[in-house]
């Protein structure tokens, strides 16, 4: 399946991950619209929506860079009337957006537990559900939500228990929404790497420079999202996807490639 003129949501694409899946999509031509907040560089974090849709349109596809924090429907209802006026439709989401703090209970503030949950879970719904009624009217559509697979072990609670609820709400959301759209012949799945992602959020939040060189590229995310993305729909559906696993579906073994050190240690991400 073509990626060719098919238009990808893509929330928190303005740097890392997210970006790096917009990036893999535009190159097979797909229009691209970048919803996040930033429109001012900050230095520690870089990227704003228009140097990624600048990116974009230098990799081969479209792109349109909307201002959108995901925490206000009205913004997130504005974002997705601009595509829809800009491209026609909405093919595919990517729930990519997310707050992260490890933290243990007593150290979580109110503030922080609703920014994870705020953008994390009511974000994740809310964008859903505006993107559904296009969706329905897409190419193969499908939506993707950037979380892992539910790992039940009392370990992944432990240490920072609002941060893993959180994130596993957003793979529920996956879960139900592909059961619940399956007749209309929407996708929902999930997608998680196996190890640890060069972004900013992991070097300035969880390890600084010393994680960074423990980690893979986002490019691994991107590509292991570009090979779900382009299944059928109506056959790729409800699952919690592993990069490694995907791309090893794919025939693809040698991971080398993707290593932010070539031959170092890699470090395990959570829940996996």
């Amino acid at each position: 399946m073509s990626f060719q003129n098919r238009t990808a949501f893509i929330t928190g694409a303005s740097r890392g991950i997210g970006k790096a899946i917009a990036l893999r999509l535009a190159a097979d031509g797909a229009n691209i619209v970048i919803a996040a907040k930033s429109t001012e560089e900050n230095p520690k974090l870089g990227g704003t929506i228009y140097t990624a849709a600048a990116e974009v349109e230098a990799a081969g596809g479209k792109a349109l860079p909307v201002q959108c924090d995901i925490r206000d429907e009205i913004q997130i209802q504005n974002a997705v009337n601009e595509a829809v006026e800009k491209f026609g439709g909405i093919d595919i989401l990517v729930n990519n957006a997310s707050a992260i703090s490890l933290t243990p209970t007593e150290q979580t503030d109110t503030k922080r537990f609703d920014l994870m949950h705020d953008i994390n879970v009511r974000g994740t719904f809310f964008v859903s559900k505006s993107c559904i009624p296009y969706l329905k009217k897409g190419t193969n559509s499908h939506i993707l939500n950037l979380s892992p697979p539910i790992n039940l072990n009392p370990k992944w609670f432990a240490s920072h228990v609002a941060y893993t609820i959180s994130k596993y709400n957003m793979t529920m959301i996956a879960l139900g929404l592909a059961a619940e759209l399956k007749k209309y012949n929407i996708a929902a799945n999930s997608l998680w790497p196996k190890t640890t992602i060069a972004t900013a959020a992991v070097k300035n939040l969880l390890g600084g420079d010393a994680l960074i060189k423990m980690s893979r590229k986002p490019e691994i995310i991107a590509d292991a999202a570009y090979y779900i993305l382009r299944k059928p729909s109506t056959e790729c559906t409800g699952n919690t996807f592993i990069d490694e696993e995907v791309l090893a579906s794919e025939g693809i073994t040698d991971l080398s490639k993707y290593a932010v050190t070539e031959g170092g240690k890699l470090y395990q991400d959570l829940f996996v």
